[in-house]
């Protein structure tokens, strides 16, 4: 598959920047075949009038909406961050209080279904927030103290059964058997 192709896809996805080593690591391609590649893109997207651009700082890259569209995005934005929450996002809020701070995969693991769009949604209002875990090795999600203040609680502990559902013997077991099946199970290869 064409480096191009494979670069815009996981910008599009990832919504934070990703540097030219992390890009390279994930396609299997050079390093200087993903520059390469990254920069036409970039290119290709900020020498046309489009929503979309990319942006570039140091060897990392990230796409971006036009500034020139900031003032529709802030109506958008507004509207969602005054937005009821819908259940899926209720549902995923409510994990992320009992079992934070939690991978986007553990989240997914015990929803059965992509979380992507409404981690997004909560960042945006404010209930969320990402750290990096050096453990891990991966972002994680938590709730934030706005969350917690418009509860009116003083910590996650004081949630309602906070001690039983945080420390649930039938999940950590779920989360542990999926993470070991995924650990084992052999990376396909791809064609180049």
């Amino acid at each position: 598959m064409e480096t191009k192709l494979l670069i815009e896809s996981l910008l599009f996805i990832s919504g934070k920047p990703l540097s030219v080593v992390k890009l390279s690591e994930i396609t299997k391609k050079d390093k200087k075949e993903v520059m390469t590649a990254a920069d036409e893109l970039m290119d290709d997207y900020n020498n046309k009038d489009r929503g979309v651009q990319i942006q570039k700082a140091g060897s990392s890259y990230q796409m971006a909406t036009n500034p020139g569209c900031s003032y529709i995005i802030k109506d958008l934005i507004k509207s969602e961050q005054s937005g009821e929450l819908t259940k899926p996002s209720l549902e995923t809020l409510t994990i992320i209080a009992y079992r934070g701070p939690i991978t986007k995969a553990e989240l997914e693991q015990i929803r059965g279904v992509n979380c992507s769009l409404i981690i997004r949604n909560l960042l945006i209002k404010g209930l969320i927030e990402t750290q990096e875990d050096k453990e891990k090795m991966a972002t994680v999600y938590s709730i934030t103290f706005d969350f917690l203040r418009f509860l009116g609680l003083n910590k996650s502990d004081d949630l309602p059964n906070y001690e039983k559902l945080n420390s649930d013997e039938n999940l950590k077991k779920l989360l542990s058997q999926k993470i070991e099946d995924t650990v084992s199970s052999p990376v396909p290869e791809q064609n180049n």
